[in-house]
């Protein structure tokens, strides 16, 4: 039994690494993803698009969404034209479509962020209590002589929760961080949908007027 504890008190500071290992990983690979989705001015892209759609200015909003489709406003803004030139009457359903394909796009993996945040504490606090039971069994063993090695034991166990608990705080911070930009794009996605339901469906909007000019609009 004694054995069964020792081994599973090296599991859990194992386990510990390789935790931390990966929400360092996950870290990393959704801060690229979420860059990239943003773009390198995301304010400027959002408030271009936006008054784009809400005129119904196809030029305008070709001119931002034509920089870079891997920024969401941009992506959002060319594939609104696309819909509202393919003259389906889905609009609304086919803009929302495309705003869950992005939720998708930026809740990928941020489970495991949740999932180690939550968990962390409690996978030292599981090493903590391993330790503790090593300690007393070698209380019970040794008696008072082997008082240094049972110190020794229990300090080995409250670093277990110490690091449980150094993993779990950055990863729910960072976890946050990305919920609320998360939040951000969907939401902004939200305000571009229902411009472009607006503006394109407004008669006096620059998409219609060029339609009727050239016979060839873009839309």
């Amino acid at each position: 039994m004694f054995d069964f504890v020792e081994i599973g008190e090296l599991s859990v500071f194992i386990l510990l690494g390789l935790a931390s290992t990966l929400a360092i990983a996950v870290g990393i690979e959704r801060w690229f993803v979420f860059s990239k989705r943003e773009g390198k001015d995301p304010d400027s892209s959002f408030w271009g698009i936006s008054e784009g759609l809400e005129s119904g200015d196809t030029e305008s909003v070709q001119r931002y969404a034509i920089e870079s489709e891997s920024n969401a406003y941009n992506g959002f803004g060319s594939y609104a034209l696309k819909v509202f030139s393919s003259g389906t009457s889905s609009k609304k359903e086919l803009l929302q479509s495309k705003i869950a394909e992005e939720k998708g796009l930026l809740e990928r993996r941020l489970s495991i962020l949740s999932t180690l945040g939550n968990n962390a504490p409690f996978l030292g606090l599981l090493g903590t209590v391993l330790g503790v039971i090593k300690a007393f069994h070698g209380l019970g063993t040794l008696g008072s002589s082997g008082a240094e090695v049972v110190m020794r034991s229990i300090s080995t166990a409250l670093l277990a929760t110490a690091g449980g608990l150094a993993l779990a705080i950055p990863v729910v911070i960072l976890n946050n961080y990305f919920q609320r930009k998360k939040i951000t794009i969907l939401g902004n996605l939200e305000i571009l949908s229902l411009k472009a339901l607006g503006g394109f469906s407004n008669p006096n909007s620059n998409h219609h007027r060029s339609g009727s000019q050239t016979g060839s609009a873009v839309l």
